[in-house]
């Protein structure tokens, strides 16, 4: 038996809260749902946002796009590499009680890629357009909670990539002239 502060008891915890969230699943609008987010999350909305930015707001546009691009190639590598060193088996792979209702992009778990990439944009596009709140933070929230009714992370994978994520985007806009979240 683990005690609460053990690494066991929290591995214990993050494996239980997999499956209840993986279990919402079979729920075929929940499904259909955190599919289509899962999806568009791959980076099909990141792509037409970027593009809509630098399209339609100016030269303000696209340095938020231009400033997405980057950290979101930064992300990639960032994740990847994370990916290769831990090499952390995704949920459905560990535990045959959890289904992967998509099939992954790749092999391993640790950090989440979406969750990364979605956290990362999101604090990047609202340093140039507060105003956009409304429709990305919901959709950030809903991409990192597809990855774990989908099966394919555990909530570790997607709290990790929350923090890598958050920590990037503040680590660029510190870095970019002109670009901030505190206004």
């Amino acid at each position: 038996m683990s005690t609460p502060l053990s690494l066991e008891h929290w591995r214990q915890q993050d494996r239980g809260w997999t499956r209840r969230c993986n279990g919402l699943g079979s729920w075929r609008g929940i499904r259909g749902y955190f599919t289509l987010v899962s999806r568009l999350g791959d980076g099909i909305a990141w792509y037409v946002l970027m593009t809509v930015l630098a399209l339609t707001e100016g030269s303000r546009g696209a340095q938020a796009a231009a400033h997405m691009a980057v950290t979101g190639l930064v992300s990639l590598l960032l994740y990847k590499g994370l990916k290769r060193w831990t090499r952390r088996p995704r949920p459905f792979a560990a535990d045959i009680r959890v289904r992967a209702w998509i099939a992954p992009l790749d092999e391993f778990s640790f950090p989440s890629g979406h969750t990364l990439h979605a956290v990362t944009f999101t604090l990047v596009a609202l340093a140039y357009f507060p105003a956009l709140a409304w429709l990305l933070l919901p959709f950030a929230a809903s991409v990192a909670l597809s990855r774990v009714v989908l099966g394919l992370h555990y909530p570790s994978d997607v709290l990790a990539a929350s923090i890598i994520g958050t920590l990037l985007a503040a680590l660029s806009l510190w870095a970019v002239p002109g670009a901030t979240l505190l206004r």
